[in-house]
């Protein structure tokens, strides 16, 4: 897929707030310092389309972009170590989970993991909650070319038998990075499939 266009549309704190349209929404999700904004600006090849800051947790809101005039990227408020009060994180959760559980549009959520890591707990609470309530998603892999191609190899292999403690099947699963534009392509041709899929049913009814 190439990215004609990507514009702003609109910040909003609830879901009800969000653009009436018909057209899919993939939205990306993840801790608060996973490298979600530097991801999206990677996918757009536009540096400042999602704000990037030192300080993670700075995504407080439903943000709506529109690529290419026919689908929507919804850059969503990370969870997890965000320093902001107790208050504002239950604030957060209520945005996170009335636009999960309430956006019709939502076609895929990205949910993005630091391949770094070894597998989180407030991560695989979150993939649970998805898999609980059947909401369609998949999981990114971020900041894969800060490991040795062993090591990549090793972490996700941990992190898929961990989630084969619970899931019979996994979702997609895709590996990138930021710096290197590693799975750019995998990541937008899966979106394009999807919507080539919606065209194609929409035009059979």
């Amino acid at each position: 897929m190439d990215i004609k266009s990507a514009e702003f549309i609109i910040s909003n704190s609830e879901v009800y707030k969000c653009p009436k349209h018909n057209l899919p929404e993939y939205a990306f999700i993840g801790r608060s310092n996973v490298g979600k904004s530097s991801l999206i600006n990677m996918l757009t090849e536009k540096k400042d389309l999602a704000k990037t800051s030192s300080k993670p947790g700075k995504t407080l809101l439903i943000n709506h972009f529109l690529i290419n005039k026919n689908w929507f990227l919804v850059d969503l408020p990370g969870y997890g170590y965000a320093k902001v009060s107790k208050s504002d994180l239950t604030k957060l959760d209520k945005i996170i989970k009335g636009y999960v559980m309430n956006r019709e549009s939502l076609t895929n959520l990205f949910v993005l993991v630091d391949a770094r890591l070894e597998p989180q707990k407030i991560d695989l609470e979150f993939i649970e909650f998805l898999g609980v309530n059947g909401i369609p998603f998949s999981i990114i892999f971020t900041k894969a070319d800060k490991l040795s191609a062993g090591k990549l190899h090793t972490n996700i292999s941990a992190y898929r038998d961990k989630l084969f403690e619970q899931w019979e099947e996994l979702p997609p699963i895709f590996v990138s990075s930021a710096e290197t534009k590693m799975g750019r392509e995998d990541i937008l041709n899966y979106i394009e499939s999807i919507n080539a899929q919606m065209a194609e049913s929409s035009e059979n009814k």
